[in-house]
């Protein structure tokens, strides 16, 4: 199997004001000259993580949504992020994978922080949605997800292959709680023997909460490939198939590993 090329994008989000973050995401997104396939955005791109939920939430057909339609189109590439959603009555944070034919996968956040009284404005999911693209195994997770490690573990399958490759983690996770943030990042990436991405934001919310972003792209030993704080940032990487399938041949851990499962 190829290689794999990322784009992370850490941005100071424009609070409840979905035109001002689409906007400032097309320029973002323009700004990449290289050849990328995968562009992540933070939690809750469009608006910042509000607990305004049937204010701001819109449909599959909403603006945010038609918007990555058009610019995975545009650009021929996948992009992933979460929205705030409505869908039958209730409202979901939920992480969205277009691709560039306009279909799409959702993930429905599992994990609510109800120290931010989030479980009180949406609903929580109950399914993974572990990607695929160019047969690199996508698992997708926002925010909170990553301080509950059962949910993302990775076992091994009916075929002995792990269920994944990439854990992909959304955010919106202050500076206050920075130091779990960057260590729950590394210890997902050491445990589950998978490429860790964790897109945060920067700048302060609506709420004069500050967010200094520490968005990483760590290899499947933990090493920490990239990290940035406080500042906006584009970041592209190329994920190498070679070295991940090195380690987990070299390093064949997953295979000793309490075989259970979420009921």
């Amino acid at each position: 199997m190829s290689d794999l090329t990322v784009s992370l994008i850490q941005a100071n989000l424009h609070w409840e004001d979905v035109p001002a973050n689409l906007a400032m995401f097309d320029q973002k997104i323009d700004s990449i000259k290289e050849r990328t396939e995968v562009i992540v955005l933070p939690e809750m791109f469009s608006t910042g993580f509000s607990m305004q939920s049937s204010k701001l939430a819109e449909t599959m057909d909403g603006s945010a949504v038609q918007w990555m339609k058009k610019k995975a189109k545009e650009k021929n590439v996948i992009i992933t992020g979460s929205l705030i959603i409505e869908e039958n009555g209730e409202y979901y944070n939920r992480m969205i994978w277009m691709l560039p034919n306009g279909t799409y996968g959702i993930y429905n956040k599992r994990h609510l922080f109800a120290f931010a009284d989030e479980h009180n404005h949406y609903k929580a999911g109950d399914k993974r949605l572990i990607a695929q693209v160019k047969g690199w195994k996508i698992c997708l997770t926002v925010c909170y997800d990553l301080r509950f490690p059962v949910w993302a573990r990775n076992t091994l399958q009916d075929n002995g292959a792990p269920a994944y490759d990439v854990l992909i983690n959304v955010a919106n996770w202050p500076e206050r709680r920075s130091t779990p943030w960057r260590a729950l990042l590394q210890a997902r990436a050491i445990e589950n023997q998978s490429y860790v991405i964790g897109v945060n934001r920067v700048g302060n919310d609506g709420n004069n909460i500050y967010h200094s972003g520490d968005s990483s792209l760590i290899d499947p030993i933990g090493e920490i490939i990239y990290h940035k704080a406080h500042d906006e940032d584009v970041f592209t990487y190329t994920l190498s198939r070679a070295h991940l399938d090195e380690l987990r041949t070299k390093f064949p851990f997953m295979r000793d590993a309490d075989q259970f499962m979420i009921l």
